[in-house]
Formats: structure tokens, C-alpha cells, sequence
């Protein structure tokens, strides 16, 4: 079965070639938060930066991949020598926050606006008319009505990169490992990338034959609370890429590990240090590096949001596969040579390996 799946694994990573449609407080790299810097271009005049495009940058939330977005973001135009000038904004998960940021940016006169997670894209994309909205790590933009085709060209000034994830054969594969007989999922219910990740996760929960519990939050405040209200309930707990629970997820690794629940995160991005036994999801800082494409398309090639559409990451290496040997040790899991050896990054003994 192990070998039947390990086949499976690596055909969905090929076939997913087929989906595709169609720091900061000075001028140093660092994190952003809420400033405005100026990048391949510090030497102006400020005569002459004030001819600089204005890039508004407004992030959901603080977490380890959406921070791989932005650095993403600034390494690939830096790359190109775009000169730009960035407006950092964090909604610190607020969409109250986020409708403020846009209005900001409107009043700053940004020449392109950037929305890392859904609730700020969509108060981006709310708030403008007239200049390109560029989102990023974004599960299904056309549910979340940011674009109105998955077809190119299009009238809409609205562009970006997906994040959907193999939600099913994430499933299987945490099943597989662990033989649980009831997964458990946290999931922000005011999200629609939180609600759409938890129902394609039951629905893969169904086809297997394996009982789906969830527990619902507004905030990230809420997740170890919901997590430890059915923790006892559950063989293993998966945790999609929805960002205000994923923000959590140091609490909800403590929790399943005083639980002796194996965990499984779709973002392998902030794992390294935790008690998972598996991660399996995007690399998030090339992410990034396709958002920065897309925005150089844009500001040095004219090309309208429209033509560009929905970006699909299709490459196999786009995703990372890690396992946690010192965790699988102590729950008396075993993980087969054959899957060991499809992972870009192993922890054994405290150490990570990388390969």
C-alpha cells in the first residue's frame, strides 16, 4: 500500500503541471511592518523618488509564510533592478483593519496594491478602480469574487498567485502514516479561504471512510482553546493554510504534542522548531517570487492584470515534503524508506536535515 501510494503521491505531483489557468523600518531587508521603503533606489534625489512607483503592501497576518511572501516579492524585483518604493501594511488579522490600510493607500496615491491573504485583497480590490490590485497566497480567488474568470483576458484590474493545496492527497497521506480513524481541523469561519480548505478536507475525510471533527474560530486568539476542546476526540489533527489559525500554530503543535496526536501542517513555512510529524505544502517564498513577476509584468511591461489572470504554481519542487523522525519515534509511527526519500527535509534528532 505504501509503495501504491509513494506512486500516487509523485503522479499528483507531476499531474498538478496541468492545472495551471492560462525591512523594512530603514532601508535594510527586514521584516515589514507598516513603513514605506524605498528599494534600488535609495541614491534619488527626493525629487526623483517621488517619480518611484509606490507598491502598497497590506499582509492578513504576521506568520512565517506570508513573511516568505514579502521577501519574495522584494528579492525577485530587486533582481530585475525595478526600482520601487514599498508602504508595508499588516491588518494584524483585522478585516477592519484591512478596509482601513486600503483607504490609506488610496489616500497615498499607491501606483499598485498588493494583498497578501484574502480578507485584505478583497478590501483591496473593494477600494480600487483604477490601478492594478495584485494578490498572493490566495486558495480560490474566484470564490473569493477577486477575479471573474479563470479565462484570460478579462476587464478586472485584479491579478495574482494561488496557494491551492492537495487537500486530498494531504488526507491520505496523514491517514496512511497514522491509521487515525477521526482527523480533527481548526478553521476560521469567517475566512472564505479557512471554510473552503475545511470543506475540501471533509470531503477527502469522506471518501476515505475517516470521521472529520472541526472546531470553529473568529480570531487567532481562539485556535488552542477550539483545538483543545476536541483534541481528545481525535487520531491526528490536520491543519490547512488558513492563515488566522495557522498563525497559531506553535499553541497547536504544544497542544497535539501533550495529547500524543500526530499533527500534520499544509505550510511546512514555521514547522522547523515544532512537535509536527508531517508538513507538505507550498515552498511560500516562491510564492513570492511569482507575485514579484507578476508585478514586473506589470510596472516594466505594461501588461494589464487582465492578461496576466490567476498564476497556478505547477512545479513539483514548488511543494516541500518534510518529516519529523524524533516526533514519529515517540509516537510509534513508522515512515517507510520510500516515502523518506520523496522528502525535501527531514528532523531527526533535533537537527534538520535537508536534501
Amino acid at each position: 500500500m505504501k509503495k501504491m501510494f509513494l506512486i500516487s503521491l509523485t503522479i499528483l505531483l507531476v499531474g498538478i503541471l496541468f492545472i495551471s489557468c492560462g525591512k523594512k523600518q530603514s532601508d535594510e531587508v527586514q521584516t515589514p511592518a507598516a513603513t514605506t521603503q524605498t528599494t534600488a533606489s535609495a541614491a534619488k534625489a527626493p525629487e526623483a523618488q517621488a517619480t518611484v512607483p509606490l507598491i502598497g503592501v497590506s499582509k492578513i497576518i504576521t506568520h512565517d509564510a506570508l513573511d516568505s511572501v514579502e521577501q519574495g516579492i522584494q528579492d525577485h524585483l530587486a533582481s530585475k533592478n525595478v526600482q520601487v518604493r514599498y508602504d508595508w501594511q499588516n491588518a494584524n488579522g483585522d478585516p477592519s483593519t484591512a478596509n482601513s490600510i486600503a483607504q490609506k493607500f488610496k489616500a497615498d496615491k499607491v501606483s499598485l496594491a498588493v494583498g497578501i491573504g484574502t480578507p485584505v485583497a478583497v478590501a483591496l480590490a473593494n477600494t480600487f478602480a483604477d490601478i492594478p490590485v495584485i494578490f498572493t497566497a490566495i486558495t480560490d480567488p474566484l470564490d473569493a469574487n477577486l477575479v471573474p474568470s479563470y479565462t484570460t483576458p478579462y476587464d478586472a484590474n485584479t491579478a495574482g498567485v494561488s496557494d491551492m493545496n492537495p487537500v486530498d492527497a494531504q488526507i491520505k497521506l496523514l491517514v496512511e502514516l497514522t491509521g487515525a480513524k477521526t482527523v480533527g481541523n481548526v478553521y476560521a469561519s469567517g475566512e472564505a479561504n479557512g471554510v473552503l480548505l475545511m470543506e475540501e478536507a471533509k470531503a477527502a475525510c469522506a471518501e476515505l471512510g475517516v470521521e472529520f471533527v472541526t472546531a470553529a474560530v473568529a480570531n487567532t486568539s481562539e485556535v488552542m482553546q477550539a483545538l483543545q476542546a476536541i483534541i481528545g476526540r481525535v487520531d491526528a489533527v490536520y491543519i490547512a493554510t488558513d492563515n488566522t489559525v495557522i498563525s497559531a500554530l506553535p499553541s497547536i503543535a504544544d497542544v497535539a504534542a501533550k495529547a500524543s496526536v500526530p499533527l500534520m501542517s499544509a505550510d511546512p513555512s514555521g514547522v522547523e522548531k515544532l512537535d509536527f510529524l508531517v508538513a507538505w505544502g507550498f515552498n511560500y517564498y516562491k510564492i513570492g517570487l511569482a507575485t514579484g513577476r507578476v508585478i514586473e509584468e506589470i510596472l516594466v511591461n505594461n501588461k494589464k492584470p487582465g492578461e496576466i489572470g490567476t498564476i497556478f504554481l505547477t512545479e513539483p519542487t514548488d511543494f516541500e515534503l518534510w518529516f519529523n523522525l524524533d516526533v514519529a519515534k515517540k509516537l510509534g509511527i513508522t515512515i517507510s524508506d520510500e516515502l523518506l526519500a520523496e522528502a525535501a527535509v527531514i528532523i531527526e534528532g533535533g537537527k534538520k536535515i535537508v536534501k
